[in-house]
């Protein structure tokens, strides 16, 4: 009875230091949006959509969709959501809009950060491989904007990586750490 008693403590402390190992390999990724304060006669905030897509353009993950949420007297937001066209096209009308975790109201003119944990269901399918971030903005009586960053996933150390727009975007950050 005690060799089985040893046994199946072995076998627990083997099963918690491989979970610990699973852990230690798993990237946390943080991302930064800057919306520029622009001063025009007619301003309407950005509509903003985040995503990562494979070498193959193919999207991922969507990480966040930032959209009126409510109607208005002017209709519903999502009639505009074809506005950010790359996320259109390529993500967006095979949604179910709203989408938990993912969409949310529009923000305003700062800088706003997205914290995604390694187990967040957007980035456990995540292979490991070269994919890109992609942030678009669209703005009503406005312009659109496309920024790109590449990256490497996972990452065994710290990395931050910048792009910046020259309009509807200001800076674009993605950090990546163990």
């Amino acid at each position: 009875m005690k060799k089985l008693i040893v046994i199946a403590l072995l076998c627990l402390g083997i099963g918690r230091a491989t979970v610990g190992l699973a852990q230690d390999d798993a990237t946390n990724m943080e991302v930064g949006v800057e919306i520029p304060r622009l001063n025009v006669s007619e301003y309407h905030r950005p509509y903003v959509a985040v995503w990562i897509q494979d070498g193959n353009r193919k999207v991922v993950a969507n990480l966040a969709v930032w959209y009126q949420m409510k109607d208005s007297s002017e209709g519903a937001g999502t009639k505009w959501l074809p506005d950010l066209r790359q996320w259109w096209r390529r993500s967006g009308r095979s949604l179910d809009l709203p989408v938990d975790g993912v969409s949310s109201a529009t923000r305003p003119a700062g800088k706003h950060k997205l914290s995604l944990a390694s187990d967040d269901q957007r980035l456990t399918k995540l292979k490991p491989g070269n994919y890109e971030l992609i942030v678009e903005a669209a703005r009503e009586v406005g312009g659109r904007e496309l920024v790109e960053i590449p990256f490497t996933w996972p990452t065994d150390k710290s990395v931050t990586h910048k792009s910046k727009g020259e309009s509807e975007l200001g800076e674009v950050t993605l950090t990546l750490s163990p």
